[in-house]
């Protein structure tokens, strides 16, 4: 059993964290006889996930994809600039981190302000955009600051810019091109010095085609565009970003989990995310909550990805005859021995350690049984 997360300070008063493994020890009658804990120091292996990953990490965007590096190598450039950025992308690939790194590195004293613009009706939209005065409507029993004003001298990040209203893409229009707005219920128009940067995860070129959205705003938001692949584009992230998440995780919710299984990565590398990187972090964070040992298994994985899976599984097993084999030579060395694991780690050349973590890797499950010879 391994406990949560917990930290200790050393002789020099330094906090080191630290993971405590507890086993029990059963004598030949499977009688409880004694327990050992051992203490691992966790902070090398954070450590070094934190360097690696640093070489791949640029502010909050992990990635050692080509095409997502040439992306991340555009962004110093784009944020020196006053320019509208479009940035398009599927849903939970990463748009508003991209959004966030511009802001960043831009020289912009204001603050990064950010806006959904399709969880709200139009009504409301475009009141939280640009304010209203006391008395606009019903309610309104004193003057409200819209997120253009917020965002003053900032950064204001409309995502999903594709689902407004065309009444709506009119009035954003004119504040684009005049760089001012006026609030519901006021008379006077307000100066805005705001960097706007959208997003969407539709081709608003498609639907300019179509009639949905205006060109003139299209081309008002198009000035530099970025387009952001899904995640089964750039699967090579997949390791760095499951070792980010457990870094993630462990910090918020107080554990020690180091790895996932040889089996969980193939099958995560394996899946094609039509989530993108939030669904591969939604199934990270419930493995967490079900894990409870060092590593994520299979079975700690969601069971509607698994049953998705299980074509993928039953492939990977019918393909892996060294891994059937080695399950195979474990259940007769433990059937030869009784169950004993020491005679049966002795035999086989590994550690008592190492065969425990075999069989939970395998799942075997065999009683231990008295026997006439000591241990």
């Amino acid at each position: 059993m391994v406990n949560p997360m917990v930290n200790i300070v050393n002789s020099k008063g330094v906090v080191v964290p630290i993971s405590v493994s507890t086993s029990v020890l059963l004598d030949y009658d499977g009688n409880v006889v004694g327990g050992v804990q051992t203490f691992r120091d966790i902070s090398t292996i954070e450590t070094l996930r934190k360097e690696i990953s640093k070489q791949y990490m640029f502010e909050d965007i992990i990635s050692k994809n080509y095409k997502m590096q040439q992306i991340l190598a555009t962004l110093p450039d784009i944020s020196e600039s006053a320019s509208t950025v479009l940035i398009e992308g599927p849903s939970g690939s990463g748009k508003e981190l991209f959004a966030k790194a511009i802001h960043k590195l831009s020289k912009r004293e204001g603050n990064f302000i950010a806006l959904n613009c399709a969880a709200l009706p139009d009504t409301l939209l475009e009141s939280e955009l640009f304010g209203y005065k006391e008395g606009a409507f019903t309610g309104a029993k004193k003057d409200k600051k819209g997120r253009f004003a917020l965002a003053e001298k900032g950064t204001i990040f409309l995502d999903e810019i594709g689902d407004i209203s065309p009444a709506l893409q009119l009035r954003l229009l004119r504040v684009l091109q005049e760089m001012e707005y006026e609030p519901l219920g006021g008379t006077t128009a307000v100066k805005a010095d705001v960097r706007v940067v959208a997003a969407t995860n539709k081709c608003l070129k498609d639907l300019v085609a179509r009639g949905q959205f205006r060109d003139d705003l299209f081309f008002r938001l198009n000035v530099i565009k970025i387009s952001i692949p899904p995640l089964c584009e750039h699967k090579e992230d997949i390791p760095l970003l499951v070792d980010h998440f457990i870094l993630k995780f462990n910090k918020l919710k107080q554990k020690a989990i180091e790895l996932v299984s040889t089996e969980v990565l193939n099958l995560l590398m394996q899946y094609n995310y039509p989530g993108n990187i939030r669904e591969l972090e939604n199934i990270i964070e419930y493995a967490f909550v079900l894990c409870h040992g060092w590593q994520i298994e299979l079975h700690h994985l969601p069971l509607e990805l698994l049953e998705s899976m299980k074509g993928s599984l039953s492939k990977d097993k019918e393909a892996t005859p060294l891994a059937s084999a080695e399950e195979q030579t474990i259940i007769e060395a433990l059937t030869n021995f009784g169950g004993r694991r020491s005679p049966t780690a002795e035999f086989l050349g590994i550690e008592k350690s190492t065969l425990w973590r075999k069989m939970k890797k395998f799942g075997i499950k065999f009683p231990v049984k008295r026997m006439s010879y000591p241990e």
